[in-house]
């Protein structure tokens, strides 16, 4: 018997669960389970989506040739809903690849930055273990701009400080030992001599041997005050002083040898004042060895002069000599140790060249300085620059 055709559908009734739509999206933004109606035969609501204004697609529910349900979808509001949804579909199925993609090439970019800045970090590695060793010729590549080539700029200096401070102490060692060779050896000579009765033990020959004892004793002494100096111990114990009158004193001192080799001493009127705090042994030291300086090198008939000025605080002690002077070259380096002015001022004068080192030494332990200049008198200025006390005090 065919089938009879269905009923026409009754009106539908209006929602029987009316919060149902409370807080839902709008329907063309619900995905499909939320879109779902389910009608009995005779089209009545029975569960799902209440039916609203959207229309419905509907589809019969069929068991052994009988309607039983029928089964509404509602329509989106917008037909590109679909396509919406099908390419976040896809492109939800995309993420995983680009996401495998990104790391690959995160890892890849890690890598190269990697090898871009552990290449320096090695070079500064290796440069420092070979200045360890002692290898002070060592320089690093510093043409980057980045932190990197900052500290490759710094390390070369540390390098080139390092390669001048070596320099430095190979210079004071083979100073050292000829200084110290040259007044044994004629000690030596003339100890051997009196030994083989080439030489008798005359007051003369005693005299001699005593003057090279006494210049060995004079260069350890020396540099002994130098190497305290070096590391801080330098024992300096500054009292009230008036340098003017300790200067005039030395000066005295020194008049009968000026004298005798046609040299003129000359002082000038007092400063106004001339208190400072200062070592008198020290700078006694000092002055004793800048005296010593111009009787040796001021050639006969030349000028000694001394005198002092006030200015900013500061008591300037000034001793000139006339000529032979000192070129312009050899001005910064007096002061040196070992370093001679090889033309006028030379070793022939005698001394080993750490007298000025010594007086700077000392005067920079004592708060002072000492500087050289070219003298009016055509030779050599040197100036002892020292606060000057207030009322006993510095």
């Amino acid at each position: 018997m065919p089938a009879l055709p269905a009923p026409p559908l009754p009106p539908l009734p209006p929602p029987r669960i009316a919060p149902f739509d409370a807080g839902m999206p709008p329907d063309d933004a619900q995905p499909l389970a939320s879109r779902i109606t389910l009608f009995d035969a005779a089209g009545r609501y029975l569960a799902g989506r209440p039916p609203g204004t959207l229309p419905l697609a509907r589809r019969a529910i069929d068991v052994d040739g009988r309607t039983v349900g029928w089964l509404g979808v509602a329509r989106a509001a917008r037909p590109g809903d679909a396509l919406a949804y099908a390419f976040l579909d896809q492109l939800g199925q995309s993420l995983w690849w680009i996401a495998a993609g990104a790391l690959l090439l995160s890892a890849l970019v890690a890598t190269l930055l990697a090898r871009h800045f552990r290449r320096p970090i090695r070079a500064l590695e290796d440069g420092a273990r070979r200045l360890a060793d002692g290898r002070f010729d060592t320089r690093l590549p510093a043409a980057r701009s980045d932190e990197l080539g900052e500290l490759a700029r710094h390390f070369n200096a540390l390098a080139e400080h390092l390669a001048g401070a070596e320099g430095a102490r190979r210079q004071w060692v083979a100073d050292t030992s000829h200084e110290l060779r040259t007044p044994l050896a004629v000690l030596r000579a003339q100890l051997e001599a009196l030994q083989d009765g080439v030489r008798s033990a005359t007051p003369d020959n005693v005299d001699a041997m005593l003057r090279q004892v006494l210049a060995l004793n004079k260069l350890i002494d020396e540099l002994y005050a130098l190497a305290r100096s070096d590391v801080g111990a330098l024992e300096c114990r500054p009292v009230p002083l008036d340098l003017w009158q300790l200067a005039c004193e030395q000066a005295g001192a020194f008049d009968t040898r000026l004298g005798t080799a046609g040299i003129t001493l000359e002082i000038a009127p007092a400063p106004a004042r001339a208190q400072v705090l200062a070592d008198r042994d020290r700078m006694r030291q000092v002055l004793d060895n800048l005296f010593e300086n111009s009787l040796r090198y001021t050639a006969a008939g030349g000028i000694v002069r001394l005198w002092a000025q006030t200015t900013d605080g500061l008591l300037q002690l000034h001793l000139d000599d006339s000529a032979p002077g000192v070129p312009d070259a050899a001005l910064a380096r007096l002061g040196e140790r070992f370093y001679r002015v090889d033309a006028s001022r030379s070793r022939a004068h005698g001394g080993a060249g750490l007298g000025l080192a010594l007086c700077r030494r000392l005067l920079e332990a004592q708060g002072a300085t000492l500087g050289f200049a070219h003298s009016p008198l055509h030779g050599l200025r040197a100036t002892i620059s020292i606060p000057l006390t207030r009322d006993g005090k510095a």
